[in-house]
């Protein structure tokens, strides 16, 4: 299987490319719009043909390369169907699975962070976008999030992999590239084993996190699968 982590440093967003070698069909994993020009020169670079982009959730704080790629490639866009972007070429549900050549990709439902996240189970590794980070999570003050929610995905769909399953999370913002599923139930500061549900959902509700400065631009934009508002001004970090 071919594989590359993409990081956009100004949003630090990590996107993945995955393909497979015989078939020479890729998909995107949460595309950011500003690296489309990158992203097409890759897959030429590297031989493929773009199948999917899949969204892990309507993003608030980038907009995705979608539209764009659909319109340059053809690729088909992936959201779940309570993310809120009836645009999308395919409205998942937890569970089901997609075929890019032998790359097999399984749907997991993980809501918490939006109404809509998912997590995409490929091989030996999860991606997990803002549900799950490395070392933390995404926060649960907005866009249908609940923090009982989160706690009760995560444990229940993604904790239960086993604890060797490669965690790819959506951001970094302290240079790291991946975890693992035993290293984040053994010592996640706000999900490991040591917090009880109870202590999350009170964590969570003590944060008081500033109101996302894209959000006004990006959550339409993406809600359209990433048509870009002739407002839009660039990205910057939740």
């Amino acid at each position: 299987m071919i594989f590359r982590q993409l990081f956009d440093a100004e949003t630090s967003t990590y996107s993945y490319l995955l393909g497979c070698e015989r078939k020479r069909s890729a998909l995107l994993i949460d595309p950011v719009a500003s690296e489309v020009a990158a992203y097409i020169e890759l897959l030429a670079e590297l031989d493929l043909e773009l199948l999917y982009t899949l969204e892990t959730h309507v993003h608030a704080d980038h907009i995705t390369g979608a539209a764009l790629l659909r319109e340059i490639t053809g690729s088909k866009s992936v959201v779940h169907r309570d993310g809120g972007a009836r645009c999308a070429d395919l409205l998942v549900t937890h569970d089901e699975r997609l075929q890019v050549g032998t790359v097999d990709i399984r749907v997991l439902h993980t809501p918490g962070h939006t109404g809509g996240c998912v997590s995409y189970l490929i091989g030996d590794r999860v991606f997990t976008g803002d549900a799950l980070l490395i070392n933390g999570c995404g926060r649960t003050d907005f866009q249908q999030g609940d923090a009982g929610t989160l706690y009760d995905s995560i444990h229940r769909h993604l904790f239960t992999l086993p604890p060797e399953t490669l965690v790819y999370p959506g951001h970094d913002y302290h240079n790291k590239s991946m975890s693992t599923i035993g290293q984040e139930i053994a010592g996640n500061a706000r999900l490991g084993a040591a917090r009880s549900r109870q202590d999350f959902i009170a964590l969570m509700d003590e944060l008081n996190l500033p109101y996302p400065r894209l959000i006004d631009q990006a959550l339409p934009a993406n809600q359209d699968c990433g048509k870009l508002p002739q407002s839009y001004q660039g990205a910057a970090s939740p």
